[in-house]
């Protein structure tokens, strides 16, 4: 009876079909509660209930490793993702599958260094791809476990290794190579398999040191670089991110000498010869843009030191956009990260050399490559991929901040603090629910840091008062009804006024329904509330025709900005200005309309600008023969929708205000735009 139980516990954890693992947990707790004999059953069931089961990453992972701590159990599983999952089909079972082996090896070391490995190694190197390919990985998991496990308990990082288990992992990459596996689509598996391998071998502290294997690991992480241009779309990023990470743990394993220091050769062999990855982080060759990501590695190890400048240089070259390489948001994503971690890695100290540290002389560059990514809104047949770029730039603007206060904080100059609160505040305004509520985490974790606090953040006063810390993590920004009622207060903050209401532009003429209606509602509360006060209306209005006039033709912010003001004009937000004859305000945003739609063709900016231009109709002066000649311009314009758009418009904005002409003559108009067929 217990092979049916334990079969049934299995099933339940492991396999791939979720209405089979549910199936499977439904039938064991059937024969828990009428058998009631079952060991553990009650806390089993507890565990790996009917919903527990239905997250196939958290049955492996974590549901599995409480139930492993049952010793009937233990082995059963061990076997069965030996036996029948690391060779599945699915590599997502395969990879799962080892990273369970992972965190069961605990549970029975012993048994995981004397059957499981010494029985995975030929399968490491045996000729079916599936099983070849689960082996590696799964080698690589079990060996780093064990290692970590001796290294808690105080003993031998070999203690659970003899000498043919090791000389077995060694020859791993070595038979592989021989065998020409790395070849093909089957090389496509066993690269980021074998990168996996040499990666946490190196955690591990594997004594290897000198060893000519870790030559043969080199080539094949250099190799895999080299090759990238030449592996398939769909498996090139995982053979990247493998190759990076196991050349960061194998520098920081084996290419570093007894005084931490980095080994000469190696900052030769990477920085002064023309190696593949100095052509990378210098950009050389757009054709390579999607090796950029190496230089995540390069923080990881001291290499970098001596060579700041030169590694600093390449990296703004990679974040730079240019007609040629302006979809390629991955290679900017990855400079802007790298540049964190290398500002991480090297330290900072306020009197160094720029070559050695992150100092005086190099702050303000490492700062302006930074803020340069949060105004990169490329897009392309994915979208909005500028989006990666500004969300790693925000990262990276808050690690490197506040390394910079940890340690010396003068370094923080109040125009720096100033502009990264600001364009955060913006990018906390936008549409996009993702990018919005991870600038507005950003924004409230600069704002409320204590070890020591970053120093000249504008207003930090009313900021506090808008943003509590007690509600630093409970404050949902991916809610536009949360978010917006917030961020609109920062308006009130000349600092922000600008940059929030460029965000808020973007929100209030954008096309999804929840964002647009909490954007506006808390854009028009906010003007109800100023209404009657003169110099911050004279204000309010100065700084939106400022973003309007710094994005004329700017499509992505200036049509958003026109459907926004046909709004404003609509909701009566300026009627203050409306009985001044001639009000500059008028005036200057005629004239800005006039020249944003001077030549266009499209046709979304076109109708936006029609509304506006009937909303304007309300200024009292010479204003009103303005705007109804550039009306029966419209009317005349060439495409159809475009004088239909307008007869329509022009038709409810003489019934809304009909002081415009005598009555006799607004009938008349009124009757010519109804009845033409436009």
């Amino acid at each position: 009876i217990f092979y049916f139980l334990s079969a049934l516990v299995i099933a339940a954890l492991f396999d791939r079909d979720v209405n089979c693992r549910r199936a499977a947990s439904a039938a064991f707790q059937e024969n828990v509660g009428r058998q009631g004999t079952f060991p553990h059953g009650i806390d089993i069931l507890t565990a790996a209930d009917y919903f527990a089961v239905g997250n196939r990453v958290n049955c492996y992972l974590t549901i599995s490793v409480y139930i492993a701590g049952f010793p009937e159990y233990t082995q059963p599983m061990i076997d069965h993702l030996v036996n029948m999952k690391i060779n599945h089909w699915d590599s997502v079972i395969r990879e799962l599958s080892t990273k369970a082996l992972h965190n069961l090896t605990p549970r029975a070391p012993e048994y995981m260094a004397n059957v499981v490995l010494p029985r995975l190694l030929p399968l490491s190197v045996g000729t079916d791809l599936h099983t070849r390919h689960g082996a590696i990985l799964a080698c690589a998991e079990i060996t780093h476990a064990l290692c970590k496990l001796a290294e808690e308990n105080n003993r031998s990082i070999t203690y659970y290794f003899n000498e043919k288990a090791l000389e077995g992992l060694k020859q791993i990459h070595q038979e592989l190579c021989s065998r020409q596996l790395y070849r093909g689509l089957g090389g496509e598996l066993m690269r980021p398999a074998v990168c996996t391998l040499i990666e946490k071998l190196s955690l591990s502290k594997m004594p290897f040191r000198g060893d000519p294997i870790i030559g043969g690991w080199q080539w094949l992480i250099n190799d895999s670089l080299r090759s990238l241009p030449l592996v398939s779309s769909a498996a090139r990023q995982h053979v990247k991110e493998s190759a990076v990470s196991a050349l960061a743990a194998l520098c920081n394993e084996y290419y570093i000498n007894e005084k931490g220091e980095a080994d000469p050769a190696l900052q030769d062999r990477y920085f002064k010869n023309n190696n593949i990855c100095v052509l990378v982080f210098l950009n050389m060759t757009v054709k390579l843009h999607i090796l950029n990501k190496i230089m995540i590695s390069f923080p990881i190890f001291t290499t970098v030191k001596s060579f700041l400048n030169q590694v600093l240089e390449g990296l703004k070259k990679v974040t730079l956009i240019s007609p040629a390489d302006v979809s390629f948001a991955e290679s900017r994503r990855d400079a802007l990260i790298a540049i964190a971690k290398v500002c991480q890695t090297i330290g900072v100290k306020g009197e160094g050399s720029q070559e050695e540290y992150v100092c005086k002389d190099n702050v303000a560059q490492i700062y302006a490559t930074l803020l340069n990514g949060v105004t990169d809104y490329t897009t392309d047949s994915r979208g909005d991929v500028g989006g990666w770029v500004r969300e790693a730039a925000m990262t990276s603007l808050m690690e490197v901040t506040l390394l910079l206060v940890q340690n010396e904080a003068e370094l923080v100059n109040a125009n720096i603090c100033k502009q990264i609160m600001c364009w955060l505040a913006q990018q906390s305004a936008e549409k996009i629910d993702k990018f919005r509520a991870h600038a507005g985490s950003v924004f409230l974790t600069l704002l409320h840091f204590d070890h020591p606090p970053v120093p000249h953040i504008p207003h930090r006063e009313e900021l506090e008062r808008i943003f509590p810390r007690s509600e630093k993590e409970t404050l949902n920004w991916n809610a536009a009804s949360e978010a917006f009622p917030r961020i609109t207060q920062l308006l009130g903050l000349p600092a922000y006024q600008y940059y929030v209401l460029l965000g808020l532009s973007v929100s209030v003429g954008g096309l999804t329904e929840t964002t647009l209606r909490y954007s506006a509602q808390s854009l028009f509360d906010y003007m109800k509330k100023i209404q009657d006060d003169s110099s911050a209306m004279e204000s309010f209005c100065e700084t939106l025709l400022k973003v309007f006039e710094d994005n004329l033709h700017n499509d992505r912010v200036s049509v958003p900005l026109l459907i926004m003001l046909d709004q404003m004009l609509a909701n009566g937000c300026f009627d203050i200005f409306t009985m001044q004859e001639n009000h500059p305000f008028s005036v200057k945003l005629f004239t800005l309309c006039k020249e944003e739609i001077r030549r266009s063709k499209d046709i979304r900016k076109l109708r936006s600008s029609i509304g506006v231009f009937c909303g304007l109709i309300q200024f009292q002066g010479d204003m009103r023969e303005k705007v109804l000649f550039q009306l029966f311009l419209l009317l005349c314009h060439p495409f159809p929708i475009i004088r239909k758009t307008t007869a329509s418009q022009v038709y409810e904005m003489l019934i809304t205000y009909s002081d415009v002409a005598g009555p006799a003559i607004v009938d008349e108009v009124m009757t010519i735009l109804s009845d033409t067929n436009w």
